[in-house]
């Protein structure tokens, strides 16, 4: 079986390649290309800008960082309201920047990217930073902050606790975990979060489409290509499932889930064979 050319993610390609694009722009062109196809992507770029002078008008000429954040959180969680959604994680317009911005609220991710484009607005240069599953956001090396907990500034201990709940204990915290991810890796880890929010409604096609937006960026990430095949598997591609699943073992011969894989692959050839 051939795979299907799919539009919407030569559309996404080309328009994560274009440098004329900023992230924000990249994000609302995510979220038309797979849920709001009437999106009019120049109307919450205004909102956001609108957000940004509003914010830029409330501060004094005072140009002390820990005093500007200060400025920014009050403006954002307590005179906008954005707040972290801790009630309802995985509904998928937490990944989409138009509806975050429409109720409030959102994931670490999107909160990162609309906490870090208002800053801009005050002079200050935050960047994301890809700490393992909470992005965060960073001003040089000494202030680390949370946007999904009202901007709260961490200590090694709260990232560490951050690790714990998350890891089981299994993960000790290392300083690379505070590097800046570039736009392309966040756009990635969209995508991927929106996956997992896709697969939690088994929404196994709209996953899949996910899955290909991220293979599009990383073409070797093995994580996305097992899923790709275990997600044609679901949607009864088998030739491909099966081509995938094999591509991932090839890869990652050692990987913990082998076992599981080689299952799959043994199902997916028997359903073939009938």
């Amino acid at each position: 079986m051939q795979e299907k050319f799919d539009p919407f993610v030569a559309e996404w390609v080309s328009f994560v390649a274009n440098p004329n694009f900023n992230l924000v722009e990249k994000c609302l062109k995510f979220a038309q290309i797979l849920e709001y196809p009437d999106l009019d992507i120049e109307k919450y770029i205004q909102k956001i800008n609108q957000m940004g002078r509003t914010l830029k008008e409330s501060t004094s000429d005072v140009k002390n960082p820990t005093y500007l954040i200060s400025i920014l959180n009050e403006f954002l969680f307590d005179n906008i309201g954005f707040v972290g959604d801790m009630d309802d994680y995985y509904n998928p317009k937490n990944n989409f920047l138009n509806k975050v911005i429409d109720k409030k609220s959102g994931l670490p991710l999107t909160l990162s990217i609309l906490y870090v484009e208002i800053a801009k607005f005050v002079g200050l240069d935050l960047k994301i930073i890809g700490f393992p599953s909470h992005v965060l956001v960073k001003y040089n090396e000494e202030m680390i902050l949370d946007p999904y907990h009202d901007g709260r500034l961490l200590d090694i201990d709260d990232l560490q606790e951050i690790l714990d709940r998350n890891f089981d204990g299994q993960l000790e915290f290392e300083p690379e975990f505070l590097d800046e991810i570039k736009p392309e890796k966040v756009l990635v880890r969209l995508a991927r979060n929106l996956k997992n929010s896709y697969l939690q409604s088994y929404a196994h096609e709209k996953a899949l489409r996910c899955v290909n937006m991220t293979l599009a960026i990383e073409l070797e990430s093995p994580e996305d290509i097992r899923d790709k095949g275990i997600l044609e598997e679901k949607l009864l591609n088998h030739d491909i499932a099966l081509k995938y699943l094999n591509q991932y073992l090839e890869i990652n011969p050692n990987a913990e889930d082998v076992d599981s894989v080689l299952e799959l692959i043994k199902s997916v050839k028997a359903k073939i064979n009938q």
